[in-house]
């Protein structure tokens, strides 16, 4: 069999951790391959190797059945392999074009020929249905388009062989149908695919073969057509995975958050809450679902005090807090699970345990007279560590070195342990593996349970079937309808998301 890429027993460590294990990958020419393995399972680190990020300490690379030693990224360039990261390297105020050719700048009589680079972009864009304006600002585009930039960016430089690094983590339902439409398109010409992924739909969508890895060790390799999301995901957790969440019928009782008219402007001024009412109860879990930007952002960064807001009323327990100060809004009963854990969750270069700290560190018995109490703050993030299983070297590692499932559990674990009357969870699940998300439900549904209000921010639709006992749809800045998940449909949320009034949508009970 002519396999475009091996690696054969890889093995890559780390100071105390063995991150790969002896593993074996094989690609072959114009498949989509799936790595498929749980947060800090060791995926990323392996297409790391591959692209000469690392160097591993064992273990042979062959491409096109040749041995290659790959001590940095142009080397894989050269070699026709290029890699799309989960986090974007793209300058903001760089053009799509000046992005792209950055490190590859083709000159005429001693200056970049930028014409010639926005003609030859415009045409690789063109011939892969990639839709990407040459000449757009890159602080100016989607998420999604930015996605696309980085895809271009390898293509750009001839790669034959794209590694794809969670490509969907950040991206919405549409956006991940228009990527999965783009990579089949690369495979028609001939190009071969890895995918780095703990998504199962789109392994059973999009994959040929899937290579599973469990906590730095080689499960297999298996052909997708002769397997099946359940039997994936225990192959990639070691134990059976429910994807229906365990919970009882919901016993809502008086409000807690109630918001009436309210308005918000976004950061360019323009509004972007525009009269909405909500209500959260306490005893019930209300999801939000709606097509990312419609306000949704704004609206919980005035209920958490981050943005200002102009008009209108936010009242829990019966108290105004609008436009309140951030540590007072948590201290009045909030939880807060950010949707950007890394901008608004973490200080990426403090310890876990002094970040498990961040909400309380100024009260006691972790600070007296203003001095920080460091053994009564490790003390508790140790135990909170292990009730939340945040696996981490110990509770003085920086954050930034937890995988992301593991920096989402100690954010929650933290948020949930102050014991709020409301719980907002934006995107709690965003780029996790099955393992994890069941974990964090769970949590969420166990606040429930405690007779709490939870608020659940998700683009994920079936999360927002699966954990919510209402559904408010969010379109254009107004709640447009609540729903009962047990009484809707994906496809009638869809229509309701994108505009559709509840008429056209499909007739549901009102709740």
């Amino acid at each position: 069999m002519e396999y475009v890429i091996e690696m054969l027993n890889i093995r890559k460590e780390f100071p105390g951790i063995v991150a790969n294990d002896n593993i074996t990958l094989q690609l072959k020419k114009g498949e989509i391959h799936a790595l498929l393995g749980e947060n800090g399972a060791g995926k990323s680190t392996l297409m790391n190797v591959l692209f000469g990020l690392y160097q591993p300490e064992q273990g042979e690379i062959r491409v096109n059945g040749n041995p290659v030693k790959i001590t940095n990224p142009n080397i894989a360039n050269d070699l026709g392999i290029g890699m799309v990261h989960q986090h974007f390297m793209l300058v903001d105020p760089f053009t799509v074009t000046e992005n792209i050719i950055l490190g590859k700048e083709t000159t005429s009589g001693g200056k970049i020929d930028i014409k010639k680079a926005e003609n030859d972009v415009r045409e690789i864009s063109e011939r892969y249905g990639l839709a990407v304006d040459p000449q757009a600002k890159i602080a100016d585009i989607s998420v999604g388009m930015q996605q696309r930039v980085e895809i271009l960016k390898t293509l750009y430089r001839g790669a034959e062989i794209l590694i794809f690094d969670e490509p969907t983590a950040v991206l919405t339902p549409q956006e991940i149908q228009e990527l999965i439409q783009i990579m089949k398109a690369l495979i028609k010409e001939g190009k071969s695919i890895i995918l780095i992924t703990h998504k199962l739909k789109e392994i059973m969508e999009v994959c040929d073969r899937v290579t599973v890895i469990r906590k730095g060790v080689g499960i297999g390799t298996v052909n997708v057509s002769e397997t099946n999301p359940n039997e994936l995901a225990s192959l990639m957790v070691g134990r059976e995975v429910t994807f229906k969440t365990d919970k009882k019928e919901g016993h809502p009782k008086q409000d807690v958050l109630v918001i009436k008219d309210l308005h918000v402007k976004d950061a360019r001024g323009l509004p972007a809450i525009d009269g909405l009412n909500l209500s959260v109860k306490a005893g019930e879990v209300l999801g939000i679902a709606g097509v990312d930007g419609n306000g949704q952002t704004e609206l919980l960064e005035a209920i958490t005090g981050l943005r200002k807001s102009e008009s209108g009323s936010i009242k829990l327990n019966d108290k105004e807090m609008r436009n309140l100060q951030p540590r007072k809004v948590t201290e009045s009963g909030v939880g807060h699970i950010p949707e950007d854990r890394h901008k608004h969750g973490l200080v990426l270069d403090f310890p876990i345990g002094e970040n498990i700290a961040l909400q309380t560190y100024y009260q006691k018995p972790f600070s007296k007279n203003g001095v920080l109490n460091f053994k009564a703050i490790y003390k508790k993030a140790k135990s909170l560590i292990k009730e939340y299983d945040v696996r981490t070297p110990s509770e003085f590692t920086p954050a930034r070195a937890l995988s992301g499932g593991n920096q989402q559990k100690a954010i929650i674990g933290r948020e949930i342990d102050r014991n709020p009357d409301l719980l907002i969870a934006a995107q709690p699940t965003r780029g996790l593996d099955v393992g994890a998300i069941e974990f964090i439900h769970k949590r969420l549904i166990e606040q429930r349970d405690n007779g709490k209000a939870v608020l659940l921010l998700s683009f994920e639709l079936d999360e927002i079937l699966n954990v919510s006992d209402r559904i408010a749809v969010i379109y254009e800045g107004k709640i447009v309808a609540v729903v009962d998940p047990k009484q809707t449909t994906e496809q009638e949320l869809g229509l309701l998301m994108a505009g559709s009034n509840r008429k056209e949508a499909g007739e549901v009970a009102d709740v």
